[in-house]
């Protein structure tokens, strides 16, 4: 295989709990990918927008997610965000903060930020204040992406990404497809080890 002969997406949402237990396997993932694979994270859009307050039922069971998924994973979660703050089922706001971060060359930074902002610091990332903040703690230019954030552009970017999501065949968050030319291979992706998916994406190579 030549250089970057094929495309590894990685179809996420920064407040999607799974994605949060994933990481562990996913960055271990991509320091063993051979060179011939190119990685392209895709947000995909959770929940949509939402001034809603998230129902009661609702947060016990994310509740109960969280707590699945440090069991099995060892993820850890900050469990006072649930008293600290007022859910809302409401991702897209964060899926534009990654894309308005990507235009200051910060894609990953604001992954990363948002992430540990939900999870470890019991901080709202539904709300574009939090985001903003999370920019300026990331040494992006705040006033600069404030605009992004709102811009007709970010949400056109945001729109193409769930439109490819969607092209991928994508129903779930994390999932992992590789593409070669046309020819699109899913990844089963692993919770406990990054083993099985790079062999998985090495046979599909070969």
């Amino acid at each position: 295989m030549t250089s970057a002969a094929a495309t590894l997406y990685h179809v996420h949402d920064p407040m999607c709990s799974w994605c949060w237990g994933f990481r562990r396997s996913w960055d271990a993932l991509q320091a063993a990918l051979p060179p011939a694979v190119a990685v392209t994270n895709v947000v995909g859009g959770l929940a949509p927008d939402s001034d809603e307050p998230m129902p009661d039922a609702q947060q016990a069971a994310i509740r109960g997610y969280w707590a699945e998924i440090n069991q099995r994973t060892g993820a850890e979660f900050n469990f006072a965000f649930w008293d600290l703050c007022q859910p809302r089922r409401c991702t897209y706001p964060a899926c534009r903060a990654v894309l308005a971060a990507a235009r200051q060359q910060a894609e990953q930074q604001m992954i990363d930020a948002i992430q540990h902002a939900y999870y470890l610091r019991a901080m709202n990332p539904s709300d574009n204040s939090t985001l903003i903040t999370l920019a300026a703690e990331c040494g992006l230019d705040a006033v600069r992406f404030a605009g992004d954030l709102a811009s007709v552009e970010v949400e056109e970017a945001l729109q193409a990404q769930l439109a490819l999501r969607i092209r991928l065949g994508v129903r779930s968050f994390p999932s992992l497809v590789l593409a070669r030319g046309d020819d699109l291979s899913s990844i089963a992706v692993c919770y406990e080890s990054h083993l099985p998916m790079l062999e998985a994406i090495t046979d599909a190579l070969n």
